[in-house]
């Protein structure tokens, strides 16, 4: 399917690594207009932005989304360099464990800041771009199965991709009129390189990946790239006038026993 992603300039958040560098590369094989790609790891967002800048104009900017100031920071580096942003991707998440025994006030602030915060300031800052052109636009949030219920130890985590999908739907419904899509895709484990090495760093073995794709129903798990290409579908005219909806991109039925 050919997308039509050529007039488009989007932003990325994440994009060093995971599901964010994914979509980036996933956009720039589509031929993307532009690409703004950020994140607070400024190594492995010059490596991207390196290795795409031969196929997509690339503007990147190393920003920790923890300051508030960092969403206008991202939207002025976009509307510098390409003049508008036509599309949005809030990939960047942080997945520190808080359950209600083990939360406290500064995971809680840590991850509301980053993963709700963070997604409505830069979808605040596109939906302004977007109507100030009186140009339509799409934005893709990235969440959570977590968010109908979660996993224990990750009560606040789950609280934060809930907070960001009711703000999907809710800007869905406020912007539709202005020709604003807004979307979102849940996700439960992917393979990625994070993954591996989160999972690493809380004592997992190095064949836990090999154990946890054998459980699901495919023998494998979702992969980065298949997240890449539904929200490139999502922010393409392929999807129009698809609005306010989350698609669950993992291999279990919520609600389901």
């Amino acid at each position: 399917m050919d997308l039509q992603l050529a007039r488009q300039v989007v932003v990325v958040t994440g994009a060093a690594s995971g599901i964010g560098a994914a979509i980036a590369r996933v956009l720039s094989a589509e031929g993307v207009g532009g690409l703004v790609l950020t994140d607070r790891n400024a190594p492995g967002l010059a490596r991207l932005g390196s290795d795409l800048t031969t196929t997509t104009p690339v503007e990147t900017i190393t920003a920790d989304l923890s300051d508030p100031a960092a969403a206008s920071a991202i939207a002025a580096a976009a509307t510098s360099r390409f003049g508008r942003i036509d599309g949005l991707v809030n990939a960047a998440g942080l997945t520190t464990r808080g359950s209600f025994e083990t939360g406290t006030v500064e995971i809680w602030d840590e991850l509301f800041d980053v993963n709700a915060r963070a997604g409505f300031l830069l979808m605040q800052a596109a939906i302004a771009d977007m109507r100030r052109r009186g140009a339509p636009g799409a934005i893709v949030n990235i969440l959570s199965m977590n968010a109908y219920c979660g996993l224990p130890e990750l009560a606040i985590y789950s609280a934060t991709k809930a907070a960001l999908a009711t703000l999907t739907r809710n800007a869905a419904h406020a912007h539709m009129a202005d020709r604003i899509r807004v979307t979102g895709i849940n996700l439960g484990w992917v393979a990625t390189e994070t993954e591996i090495l989160k999972h690493a760093g809380m004592g997992h073995g190095p064949d836990w990946m090999a154990a946890a794709a054998a459980a699901e129903p495919l023998g494998r798990l979702v992969t980065a790239e298949e997240c890449a290409r539904l929200a490139a579908f999502l922010l393409s005219d392929a999807s129009v006038p698809m609005t306010g909806a989350i698609l669950d991109l993992e291999q279990k039925v919520a609600g389901a026993i």
